[in-house]
């Protein structure tokens, strides 16, 4: 099963439990989580930040640009979420994935510099290596960021 919308939850706090359908939003810590929207269950993690991902409200529904990547899930599925709506997006070539990840790498080193915050610099590491991590406080889990 496949999601066509997906529909805005502001919470302070990302619950422990994520219902399908819906994207949740915390301003606080500057996140915004959602089951993948392919259906296969994995939690997707998109950060707000000037190198990570941007958010628009509305009043109704939610933009995040760019668009998602799930490279690192069996599922590899790609897409945008614009006006709340999954707009799918095509495949990837491996080269193609590693050039965008490593332009992310490059784009929060020159944004950061020396001066990266310690969340930052493991975020992009673990991005090189694909390996889990942690984005944003959330109740002790690990989480997978998404990289696109």
């Amino acid at each position: 099963m496949s999601s066509a919308r997906l529909a805005p939850q502001f919470v302070e706090a990302i619950p422990e439990s994520l219902e399908f359908g819906v994207i949740y939003v915390s301003m606080t810590f500057a996140t915004a989580i959602h089951q993948c929207a392919c259906g296969c269950g994995r939690e997707v993690v998109t950060p707000f930040s000037p190198t990570d991902w941007k958010l628009s409200f509305d009043g109704e529904n939610v933009t995040l640009e760019p668009s998602i990547g799930n490279w690192s899930f069996p599922c590899r599925s790609h897409y945008w979420i614009r006006g709340g709506k999954v707009r799918w997006a095509g495949s990837m070539s491996q080269h193609r994935i590693d050039e965008g990840r490593a332009h992310d790498r490059a784009l929060k080193a020159s944004y950061y510099g020396s001066d990266a915050p310690p969340v930052v610099a493991e975020i992009a590491a673990a991005e090189a290596t694909d390996t889990d991590s942690p984005t944003r406080p959330r109740s002790k889990r690990r989480v997978r960021s998404a990289s696109c």
